[in-house]
């Protein structure tokens, strides 16, 4: 092991970015008094909301079916084969692209019957160019510190030992219910829903490094 001194030191960045697209949740429900009923109506409305989100083409990013459940409903919670009535349930996940859209789409995924919208949540992509550049502006100053500390002791660094990436965070977006449990009423008004306008939350990424340097024996002499 070599005796060269060494510096230890930690490097990081905060970064402010722009945030490259917005998840929403859909749930669309159905509830009727025969089990065929619901699944008939819950297959209806899953294919509505379906077919309303591929219009928009290639501002949604990502289509997904999370899950679907038919459900009992019970008379009373306490006595078994009393139900008086059937649940059916389907999530869908969205991912949106295109901001110009979303707006317009949230608003009208929200008029839709028994239809329940939460979102956005603001995120960057899993490639984004932002998780490299905010290593690469924490390794810089990591050598900047070292080397800051390395001339207050009349030393130079001279290699590096190690480099640790203590990985890359940032704080998460609570998504906000945007739309009516229901969306309205069958029968409501026709007429479309106004686009809401929303401000993309700003993404703030982190990333943070340790390193050790080797340098050369320092000057320690009384100035």
């Amino acid at each position: 092991m070599s005796d060269a001194p060494m510096i230890s030191v930690r490097g990081e960045a905060v970064l402010e970015a722009e945030p490259e697209i917005a998840r929403l949740t859909v749930h669309v429900q159905s509830q009727e008094s025969d089990r065929r009923t619901a699944l008939d109506r819950l297959t209806e409305r899953n294919q509505h909301c379906l077919d309303l989100v591929k219009s928009y083409g290639e501002a949604v990013e990502k289509l997904e079916t999370g899950g679907l459940s038919i459900t009992p409903l019970l008379k009373y919670k306490r006595r078994e084969g009393d139900i008086r009535a059937y649940r059916g349930t389907v999530q869908i996940k969205i991912t949106v692209a295109d901001f110009g859209v979303l707006g317009e789409l949230v608003t009208r995924l929200g008029d839709l019957e028994r239809t329940a919208v939460d979102g956005p949540e603001w995120d960057l992509r899993r490639e984004s160019e932002v998780y490299g550049r905010a290593a690469r502006q924490a390794a810089h100053e990591a050598v900047e510190r070292a080397r800051s500390y390395a001339d207050a002791l009349g030393s130079r660094l001279t290699g590096l030992v190690e480099l640790s990436d203590e990985g890359l965070g940032r704080p998460q977006e609570r998504p906000v219910a945007l739309a009516a449990a229901y969306g309205r009423a069958p029968g409501g008004a026709e007429a479309e829903p106004e686009p809401i306008d929303l401000e993309p939350a700003k993404q703030i990424v982190r990333a943070a490094v340790e390193a050790r340097f080797t340098v050369s024996p320092p000057d320690l002499d009384p100035r």
